[in-house]
């Protein structure tokens, strides 16, 4: 079964002006087969760094385990957390190295830092791109006009949420392998806050 017949989500994020959001759906699927309604794509890493995806749920959770221990040593190596953009290269390495037996996901990488808000893509291979808004997942098409439409670095992190789930359930209006809810990770300076809400699909 190819990737393009796993990756069944929709994944957002965005940059605002007080922060980053993160966001994802909630159905998990293999091909044309709802496994589960309660997925969990987005992840707080730590207190200033998040990861959301779309593609295998096993496989974003071995990233999430191996990308978490990696955060921890450096924290307790260098007495600081480390930044969206060492982390976001780091998952790109960790990514790039495994390249002949790729892990079957699209990542997003967002936080807040010293250098402020930012937001990384990265592929199957690793390559990493900075950007403003980012949609991945079979979702991607239908959110990605949305936020193309509505999006403006100057909002704040509320009218980022809402504009995310503006996204999302466009998406999940017409993507069947999308749906069953939204999480919502908001990172701001002093910290993450999580959310969920429900959508009728």
């Amino acid at each position: 079964m190819g990737y393009q017949t796993i990756q069944g989500a929709t994944t957002v994020g965005l940059i605002c002006s007080d922060g980053v959001i993160l966001a994802s759906e909630k159905r998990v699927s293999w091909g044309r087969l709802v496994s589960s309604r309660h997925g969990i794509k987005v992840f707080k890493l730590t207190d200033n760094v998040g990861l959301a995806f779309a593609g295998l749920m096993s496989d974003m959770q071995a990233l999430v385990r191996e990308a978490s221990a990696y955060a921890n040593l450096f924290r307790l190596d260098k007495g600081r957390p480390i930044t969206t953009k060492a982390l976001s290269k780091l998952i790109s390495n960790m990514l790039f190295n495994r390249r002949m037996m790729p892990l079957l996901m699209e990542t997003v990488v967002g936080g807040y830092d010293a250098d402020g808000p930012s937001l990384y893509s990265l592929d199957l291979a690793g390559s990493l791109i900075p950007d403003e808004f980012i949609a991945a997942g079979s979702g991607a098409p239908i959110a990605i006009g949305v936020l193309e439409a509505d999006y403006s670095k100057e909002m704040d992190c509320e009218a980022g949420a809402e504009l995310a789930v503006k996204a999302i359930k466009s998406a999940i209006a017409r993507d069947a392998v999308s749906g069953d809810g939204i999480d919502i990770l908001i990172i701001r300076a002093d910290g993450a806050e999580e959310r969920t809400i429900s959508v009728h699909s």
